[in-house]
């Protein structure tokens, strides 16, 4: 069933085309993911979906059932609310009984004419018991939980902007109805919550479009991919991974034709060049053949961007963190950290939200003196920061100067780059060179933000939540920088698939201000930590054995060994992976070839999450059991 249609769509900001007579519409169990460059109008092509702005031309038409659930890129809140009362701001029955009830229960003990009465918490108890409202409340602490909020009676004017954004997301999630309109969801998460959210959209029955810019996320939850560009609108059955093949396809084809009609127009162009005859018919076709030719050029590709590394001379000395340790108020964050970083470093930092990953990063740039310990930074260290927002901003001043404030000219290899030439490369035409600050979007801010630090040449780069706000193209770009960046990079970030791009060693902030290490990428990182949780519990096991032999003189002369169980299972675990990655493999080749049955891709999809979690427990079990094998061989006397 279809749940919205557009027919010939447009929408302007000022001389800015957004969109160009789009035709678009949403099914019902599609899970569409939508992209496009920071300025493209990703968001407002949301809000058009929402009902939160109009088009200037053509028609939005909505199914007469169709109830909308959005999340905007920033919302807004009544900021005297409390965490509670805003994600159980719904408009269903049981929300509004549930807020009565809510409201009434903190008027209970008010001297007032007005004050409730036991007869009207009766009532509303029995009208919560009829519309099973109690469970609205026990839900929304699950998913705040989930999300990483704990203070359920906490002010909204008392939190940060990325709290205040997943209590957004939760109240969305609380009343999705049927079409989930999700922009930047995963913004703000830590890996825990992505991983929760991916779990929770795969199973939710409704429809869902959403602007991500994690690629792992798209390729794991969407069955569809649209893309924004250049005002017109491309569509791709598939998730993230056939979105890629097809664009690929597609954008061979376009190249194809336009040097075919690049071909004909030389030739055209010759015949105009040397005079046509007006008064004949077949000559004026020629010339309107000519003109159509002409305007039917393709449009240059500006969204490709090419970013060419350039940093100081570095030299041997870096940074170098001397037993730091480090407190927020009372809790201690950072439990004596000691690190001499590579001049070629590639550091990941993880861990959930407010554990102290940007502390860290504070530190090692000298912004943040530590509690305890020391920070030596060598002399020819040039450190560029990019923080986990672009806020401060100066909003009068032209795009060009905010550029040319840090350098007018970017040397690279051999090649001298100037202010402007960079601003292109970073898709700001000469034109938008010359506005001012205020008149971007936040993404556009961003990279921006992110020229401005690469034009200064830092040797060493601090990298706070690069992913946010930036789209997929300009990540892709700067992971394409970053592997010829001759200097040191740390990453404190949530998007996994970045993660694997650029790590090679992984920082996991742990509880009590413990900080391990980890080589490789986020990918290895799973696997080590996983791995060391079995080892712990093994290592524990064992522990609590040794105890019980020491416990009585029978048990003394007694060996390490398998249980009958164990036995038979490390016999067979082998094949066991080795058949359910055949299976994830024959999975894989049916949802390539299912691209435009999107019910059957998203029933594959939930099997082949299942397999995956079973080949995760299969590995586990099979680190054990290979583990307790090399102890049974050492403990053979």
């Amino acid at each position: 069933m279809n749940l919205l249609a557009m027919d010939k769509v447009g929408k302007s900001y000022g001389e800015k085309v957004l969109l160009r007579e789009i035709s678009f519409g949403i099914d019902e169990g599609e899970k569409i993911g939508l992209l496009g460059i920071n300025g493209s109008g990703k968001s407002s092509f949301l809000k058009l979906i929402a009902g939160r702005e109009e088009p200037d031309q053509g028609y939005i038409i909505r199914n007469k059932n169709l109830r909308i659930e959005y999340l905007p890129q920033n919302p807004l809140f009544d900021t005297r609310a409390t965490v509670m009362d805003a994600v159980l701001n719904g408009d269903s029955q049981s929300m509004r009984t549930l807020q009565q009830y809510r409201a009434k229960m903190k008027n209970i003990d008010l001297r007032s004419a007005n004050k409730t009465t036991p007869e009207e918490l009766i009532v509303l108890g029995a009208q919560m018991e009829a519309e099973d409202a109690w469970k609205l409340e026990s839900d929304a602490q699950g998913i705040l939980t989930r999300l990483g909020i704990m203070q359920f009676d906490a002010l909204m004017e008392k939190l940060s902007g990325g709290q205040r954004k997943r209590v957004a997301l939760a109240a969305a999630l609380m009343n999705p109805g049927n079409l989930l309109v999700l922009d930047e969801p995963t913004n703000h998460l830590d890996n825990q919550a992505i991983d929760w959210l991916e779990k929770y959209l795969l199973r939710f029955s409704g429809s869902l479009i959403m602007v991500t810019h994690d690629r792992y996320f798209l390729e794991r939850v969407s069955n569809r991919i649209i893309e924004l560009e250049s005002g017109n609108l491309y569509s791709y059955p598939g998730n993230y991974g056939v979105y890629l093949e097809r664009k690929l396809e597609r954008e061979e084809k376009e190249v194809a034709i336009a040097s075919k009609k690049q071909a004909l127009l030389r030739k055209e162009l010759a015949w105009i060049q040397k005079g046509a005859r007006a008064r004949s018919t077949k000559q004026q076709a020629r010339i309107k053949r000519f003109e159509q030719l002409q305007e039917d050029q393709p449009r240059a590709k500006s969204e490709s961007l090419q970013i060419s590394s350039a940093a100081s001379r570095l030299g041997k000395k870096t940074i170098v963190l001397n037993n730091v340790s480090h407190r927020y108020q009372s809790e201690l964050i950072i439990d004596g950290y000691s690190c001499i970083l590579d001049r070629k470093e590639r550091m990941g930092i993880v861990g959930p939200n407010g554990i102290g990953k940007s502390t860290l990063l504070g530190i090692m740039s000298g912004q943040i003196i530590p509690v305890q310990g020391t920070v030596e930074i060598g002399s020819t260290v040039k450190i560029g920061y990019f923080p986990q927002e672009s806020i401060g901003l100066p909003d009068e001043m032209r795009v060009i100067d905010y550029i040319r404030e840090v350098g007018e000219y970017l040397r690279s290899g051999n090649k001298l780059l100037s202010a402007s030439q960079m601003l292109e490369t970073f898709l700001f035409t000469p034109s938008a060179q010359w506005t001012t600050l205020q008149k971007l979007s936040g993404g556009e801010k961003r990279r921006l933000h992110l020229l401005r630090i690469l034009m200064a040449a830092p040797n060493v780069l601090l990298l706070d939540e690069p992913g946010n706000d930036l789209d997929i193209e300009t990540l892709t770009i700067l992971e394409d920088y970053l592997d010829d960046f001759p200097g040191a990079v740390i990453a404190v970030s949530h998007d996994r698939y970045f993660l694997d791009r650029i790590s090679k060693k992984i920082l996991s902030f742990e509880d009590q201000g413990k900080i391990l290490e980890y080589p490789g990428n986020y990918s290895d990182y799973l696997l080590h930590s996983s791995t060391k949780k079995v080892s712990d519990a093994d290592q524990n096991l064992k522990s609590s054995a040794k105890k019980e032999i020491n416990s009585s003189e029978a048990a003394k002369n007694r060996q390490l060994k398998f249980s009958f169980k164990e036995q038979k299972e490390f016999a067979e675990i082998d094949d066991k992976i080795a058949a359910v990655e055949d299976e994830l493999n024959d999975l894989d080749a049916r949802i390539n070839q299912a691209t435009t049955d999107y019910q059957q891709l998203e029933a594959l999809t939930a099997i082949r999450l299942e397999l995956e979690q079973r080949l995760a427990h299969l590995l586990d079990r099979w680190t054990y059991l290979n583990e307790l094998a090399e102890a049974i061989d050492k403990d053979i006397p």
